[in-house]
Order: C-alpha cells, then sequence, then structure tokens
C-alpha cells in the first residue's frame, strides 16, 4: 500500500466515522467524554483500517500507520465539525440512539 493509498482509506473512513461515533455518544454526555470518545473511536477505526487494508504486517511500516491513523482522526473530527454537527444528522442519530429515561419513556 501506498502512502497515498493509506491516505486517500483513512480519509474515507474518518469522514463516515462520525456517524458511528453518534451511536455511541450519548446527549447527555460532557464535551470532553464527547471528544474522548471520538479519538478513541477514530484511532481504533484507524488500527482496523491498516490492518484491513495491508494486513497485520502493514503495522511494521511505521509511516503509513501513523498516516493512516492521523488521516482517520483528522478526517473524522473536520466532518464532524464541517458537515455532521451544522447539518444536524450526528445530534440526530445521537438521540435517536440514545436509551430514553425512566420519566421520558411512557
Amino acid at each position: 500500500m501506498s502512502t497515498l493509498d493509506s491516505i486517500t482509506t483513512g480519509a474515507q473512513v474518518g469522514a463516515l466515522l462520525p456517524l458511528l461515533t453518534a451511536i455511541v455518544q450519548r446527549p447527555a454526555w460532557p464535551a470532553e467524554v464527547k471528544k474522548t470518545v471520538a479519538v478513541i473511536l477514530a484511532l481504533v477505526a484507524g488500527i482496523v483500517t491498516v490492518a484491513a487494508s495491508g494486513g497485520w504486517d502493514q503495522f511494521q511500516h511505521g509511516t503509513l500507520t501513523f498516516a493512516t491513523l492521523a488521516t482517520v482522526l483528522a478526517a473524522s473530527q473536520a466532518t464532524y465539525d464541517l458537515i455532521w454537527k451544522p447539518s444536524k444528522v450526528a445530534p440526530v442519530i445521537e438521540s435517536v440512539t440514545s436509551p430514553k429515561a425512566p420519566e421520558q419513556a411512557g
């Protein structure tokens, strides 16, 4: 896998990751917790992307691994701030997939 392929794949994964992250996030969580969860999920998605695109041997290439991890993280944060949050798509997913409190369930 080339560096360009690594960056392209990482950007594609990162662009869609906020939608998956919204499933895990809860509206009532503090901003710091949401940021921490988003970063952890981006790093996990980056690791899975590296393994899926180049196999476990790909981790021997530090530059490609770092490029993929960094791209997934950057793309996920950028697309969330520029697309998914302003369009209200991610917040709606977050609300719909969050369990309702007992007083809201009735």
